[in-house]
């Protein structure tokens, strides 16, 4: 069984803000997995339950606002058995451009918050992370008005096809595990070209 964690803030004015792109990529696998309509409430989150091949999943999207994810993760993990290495985690990272991913083992919270509060909540830092970059915040502006700014028009189709290109990859994490997929879509540079992704990995590394 797997539990794959979108992290962001509930209520519509934040749907399409750039701190919720962890949510954005979990109601794409649950519309991939024929589960849309299957979200219930559970200890502080909406959680919906699918299978990918033999594998149970768990859909989760936390309701205690970002800062405070770790309190619904964490009883969420115990309920179901799970130990953190069953985790994955999408989130927001404002350490790559819009548009790039990269998915990770494990690790620190980087400055994150709702990473910040699952290293509070969870046994150890031993659950993988799907980072999916929304940039840098403009002159001027602080991170709280670029977090919960929504994407420009020339913004939002490289995060719609991000989330695309992440679809598989997270399939790729749960039947094959998360070394495997980081091999295969960790690419050392990602770029949009003529609407597709182009992958260059001569020489990647794992990062």
């Amino acid at each position: 069984m797997k539990m794959i964690v979108g992290l962001g803030n509930p209520g519509k004015e934040y749907e399409n803000t750039k701190h919720n792109v962890g949510w954005m990529l979990v109601d794409a696998l649950a519309e991939r997995l024929g589960t849309a309509a299957g979200w219930k409430e559970r200890d502080k989150a909406l959680v919906a339950e699918s299978r990918l091949g033999a594998e149970k999943i768990i859909l989760v999207k936390p309701l205690t606002y970002m800062n405070l994810s770790g309190e619904a993760v964490g009883p969420l993990m115990n309920w179901y058995k799970l130990s953190t290495d069953d985790i994955m985690v999408a989130h927001d990272d404002m350490d790559i451009p819009v548009g790039t991913v990269r998915i990770r083992k494990k690790g620190s919270a980087g400055g994150h918050n709702g990473i910040k509060s699952l290293l509070q909540h969870l046994p150890d830092e031993n659950f993988a992370r799907i980072r999916i970059g929304i940039g840098r915040p403009l002159p001027g502006w602080t991170v709280i008005n670029h977090v919960l700014a929504v994407f420009n028009e020339e913004q939002r189709p490289l995060v719609d096809e991000s989330i695309k290109y992440l679809l598989p990859a997270v399939e790729c994490m749960v039947s094959d595990g998360v070394d495997f997929a980081m091999n295969k879509y960790n690419p050392k540079k990602q770029k949009k070209e003529k609407g597709a992704w182009k992958k260059e990995q001569a020489g990647e590394k794992n990062e």
